[in-house]
């Protein structure tokens, strides 16, 4: 089985480069696809991935060419595309599934706030063992994870509520980069959301189909504060509350 790890970029020059260096090293055993989608940087990012792995390729989401595959380690290849502008990273998961081809499927962002060691458990869940369809990677069970603002916390935690209250769930963490899911659950979303509120989207229509195995697990967060990079903010918070109550009522 192949792991396909999508992974949206945006102004991530200091810490891309360590980032894939930690993916291609995870899951040892494990064939897996990297397909990064640099969504529009404009701190020197694109030109970091393309003097280490060559030109990316412009738009190719959009025009159906698959992005050319590259090594970069033993077990595991690298795609790039390139977004000419910044659209969100909904829209550079979005365009990065597209052209993903593993049995299981794993988001990944560009910084180095997620650990890839937590896959491990993950991929027994859903590849191994097979009691899961989709396994969320909680920040919230006490694997070490950095003290940051509380304010954003007691927003996680709102967000979460609300969303359990309304899909009828126990998710501790909906906002979580850390999703794992089968390619049979990538194939049955309709996903158009191109900010932060895909985060939401995924987890409606996933919930809402009451056909998958949910599992959730503890994951290590090394959190960020804005001064080293992190880019969500307050109104992001305000509008997930918004997506709530839109993704429960529409497709």
């Amino acid at each position: 089985m192949k792991l396909s790890v999508l992974v949206p970029c945006y102004n991530e020059a200091d810490y891309v480069l360590e980032l894939l260096d930690i993916v291609g090293a995870a899951l040892p055993d494990v064939a897996k696809e990297i397909v990064l989608v640099d969504d529009g940087s404009r701190d020197g990012t694109r030109k970091l991935l393309e003097d280490k792995f060559g030109p990316a390729d412009l738009e190719s989401a959009l025009t159906g060419a698959r992005p050319t595959a590259r090594p970069l380690s033993s077990n595991a290849t690298i795609a790039i595309i390139f977004h000419e502008q910044n659209r969100g990273k909904g829209a550079a998961i979005q365009s990065a599934a597209r052209h993903c081809t593993g049995d299981i499927i794993v988001i990944q962002d560009a910084d180095l706030e997620y650990d890839p060691d937590d896959w491990a458990l993950m991929w027994k869940l859903i590849a191994t063992r097979k009691v899961a369809d989709v396994v969320y990677g909680s920040r919230f069970y006490g694997r070490p994870h950095r003290s940051l603002n509380y304010h954003h916390f007691l927003a996680n935690r709102l967000i979460s509520f609300c969303f359990n209250l309304l899909f009828n769930q126990t998710l501790t963490d909906v906002e979580t980069c850390y999703k794992m899911i089968s390619r049979d659950v990538l194939e049955s979303l309709r996903l158009s959301q191109p900010d932060f509120g895909f985060e939401i989207q995924i987890s409606a229509q996933i919930a809402k189909s009451r056909r998958w195995r949910i599992y959730e697990m503890g994951i290590a967060y090394y959190g960020r504060t804005y001064d080293a990079g992190k880019k969500i903010n307050w109104k992001d918070g305000v509008k997930a509350l918004w997506y709530l109550i839109k993704f429960r009522f529409t497709d």
